[in-house]
């Protein structure tokens, strides 16, 4: 499949003003055009940012596996395709480091009840510590189609060891098999059961908090939205990393980093495209997070890679949670692209991401 589809399925609500990024609204315009004529009109940056050295040898070695541009593929195919994680696992063969699990960290792989039967989990716990440890539950990326909790594994695995937390990371169902909200409702799903069954693992249910990345940063926020919504356990904290929370293609990292690696923007088009079911869900405030009623969340901390299109609805998430009322820590790290973080054996950057994220984490839990 190429990413050629109506625009509109991006342009069909309000916040969508395609206008003011020189764009069509003709209906059929392949969307990767779409984008990167806005793009075009736009003035030219004095500087455009690059890959510091480390970043840049990932996305080398990700070049060299061979991956096709997601936005062609079909899901089946796209799920097949290279990912960053192989791409830092061959770096590190290269530089002689072993890629073996961390024994400071043990894992078990787990089911947990969802809105259509049980969907796997994997439990993180660090090695040595007493408990009754604090829980974290980890949502992977994606877009809502590709990647699962192996692909996702590192993060979790950093997490556990800097934190003396338990992380809990969950798959969910993905797109287009299974379509908006359905990722969303089971995320909820995961939390409650977490918030259940934190006690049988060790951990302390009164101190709980939720990490994503991506897309699953975008499904963190919503969690806590629907904790403090549903009466269920509030979360101490909230990590959003690099999270989706404009659903608009008018922001400026948007226009700015279209042919970024590994996450460019038609990418996102493509992702929208099949896990959405009409395009009005666009404006769904569990996807379009900037419009959500953000009041009476807990302490957010959103980091930022400066490559990426996704940097501005981070940035927008953090000033909307700030005026309503929400504590917030905003960390952007510089020379890093989407997917850094995870990638703290190969990019100093990402194990500083990796800390300052665990440190947040630390502070809420009392630790």
């Amino acid at each position: 499949m190429t990413a050629k589809l109506s625009f509109t399925l991006l342009a069909a609500v309000s916040t969508f003003a395609l206008a003011t990024a020189g764009c069509s609204k003709k209906a059929d315009v392949p969307a990767a055009q779409a984008i990167t004529d806005a793009a075009a009109d736009m003035p030219a940056a004095t500087t455009m940012p690059t890959a510091g050295p480390e970043m840049q040898k990932v996305l080398d070695h990700l070049a060299l596996l061979g991956g096709k541009p997601i936005e062609t593929l079909e899901p089946a195919e796209a799920r097949k395709q290279p990912t960053p994680a192989d791409a830092v696992k061959a770096l590190m063969k290269e530089q002689g480091m072993s890629t073996a699990p961390d024994p400071a960290v043990t894992t078990k792989n787990v089911t947990y009840p969802a809105g259509a039967g049980m969907q796997n989990a994997r439990v993180y716990v660090p090695t040595g510590v007493k408990g009754p440890m604090p829980v974290v539950l980890y949502i992977h990326g994606g877009g809502w189609v590709i990647a699962d909790i192996d692909v996702y594994d590192s993060s979790p695995r950093a997490l556990a060891k800097a934190t003396g937390a338990i992380i809990v990371s969950i798959e969910y169902r993905h797109a287009p098999e299974a379509k908006f909200p359905a990722a969303h409702d089971d995320a909820n799903a995961a939390y409650q059961w977490v918030l259940a069954n934190a006690a049988k693992w060790g951990g302390d249910p009164k101190k709980i908090a939720i990490v994503g990345e991506s897309a699953g940063g975008n499904m963190a926020v919503d969690v806590a939205i629907a904790a403090r919504d549903k009466g269920w356990a509030k979360p101490l904290a909230v990590v959003a990393v690099y999270p989706v929370a404009n659903t608009s293609p008018d922001t400026g990292s948007k226009k700015t980093f279209v042919k970024a690696k590994p996450l460019n923007t038609p990418m996102l088009t493509w992702f929208f495209k099949h896990t959405l079911s009409s395009p009005d869900q666009a404006a769904d405030p569990r996807l379009n997070l900037v419009a959500a009623k953000l009041d009476g969340l807990p302490p957010t901390t959103i980091i930022l890679a400066q490559i990426d299109p996704l940097h501005d609805d981070g940035a927008g998430l953090a000033d909307k949670l700030r005026a309503a009322g929400v504590t917030v820590d905003l960390k952007e790290y510089a020379g890093v692209t989407h997917e850094f973080f995870g990638m703290g054996a190969v990019v100093p950057a990402a194990k500083e991401a990796e800390d300052y994220a665990a440190g947040k984490l630390k502070a809420a839990f009392g630790t």
